[in-house]
């Protein structure tokens, strides 16, 4: 019996080592899925608010799923340190809900991309139909068109048909020089289209999301299979510790 133990310690303690090392890169992983929840919240927001027909809650996810990450990670080194069987199952079942919760997530990022295009055509187009330069999807028109330096869906020619137009013509974050972009050259037709950004924003802001969503689904996923590891690694360390502690009584 006695011999048992001396064998199983070597083992416990190297499945201890592991599991630190292993809490600590997840206590990063954590950080890492908060900085791309920031991230989205405040580069992709415009983006995201005008394809979602309503305020998407996805960023705050990943702020959420990583603060609570990053508190599990830590958790998880005090568990390992103090060897307790009990707190280490609790470690491996929160494991095993982040597991799913970020293959779900990953998953749904990858369909989302590729349904993103007939989406965006159809809200991106209300949105410059019913532009008012106040309300907030008529905000995020204006910072995809200043920051990707476009014009209207397809191109300036949406604009001819918003009710915007006919009082105030073509907004101003179409225009492809502001120092050169006047308010009554907006609303005149013939030389507004000299004034303006060519390019519709359609295809940039599609290729930008799919592009952008497909880091973030990845990055999800990769992070989502690292937590196999952990949890096998933990009910290992726990049946271990508590093999090892009946032995001894």
């Amino acid at each position: 019996m006695a011999s048992r133990r001396m064998e199983t310690k070597p083992v416990i303690t190297c499945l201890k080592t592991l599991l630190v090392v292993y809490s600590f890169v997840f206590w990063i992983t954590g950080a890492i899925l908060l900085a791309v929840g920031l991230w989205g919240k405040f580069m992709l927001g415009a983006y995201i608010s005008i394809i979602a027909d309503s305020s998407t809650n996805a960023p705050y996810v990943l702020i959420g799923t990583g603060t609570c990450i990053i508190v599990f990670g830590l958790f998880g080194c005090f568990a390992t340190c103090r060897g307790s069987p009990w707190m280490l199952k609790l470690y491996a079942m929160f494991l095993s809900l982040i597991f799913l919760a970020e293959l779900v997530a990953g998953i749904s990022g990858f369909v989302f991309r590729h349904e993103i295009k007939g989406t965006f055509q159809r809200t991106f187009s209300e949105a410059v139909k019913n532009y008012n330069s106040q309300d907030e999807r008529s905000l995020a028109v204006d910072n995809v068109q200043r920051s990707l330096k476009c014009c209207g869906v397809l191109n300036y020619t949406s604009w001819l048909s918003s009710v915007w137009f006919p009082n105030n013509g073509i907004p101003p974050s179409c225009c492809a020089s502001i120092s050169d972009c006047i308010s009554s050259d907006l609303r005149n037709v013939t030389i507004a289209p000299s004034k303006v950004h060519q390019q519709g924003c359609y295809e940039l802001v599609t290729d930008f999301i799919e592009t952008n969503m497909g880091i973030i689904a990845g990055v999800t996923f990769g992070i989502a299979v690292s937590q196999s590891f952990g949890m096998l690694l933990a009910c290992c360390l726990s049946r271990l510790i508590t093999a090892n502690q009946y032995e001894m009584v």
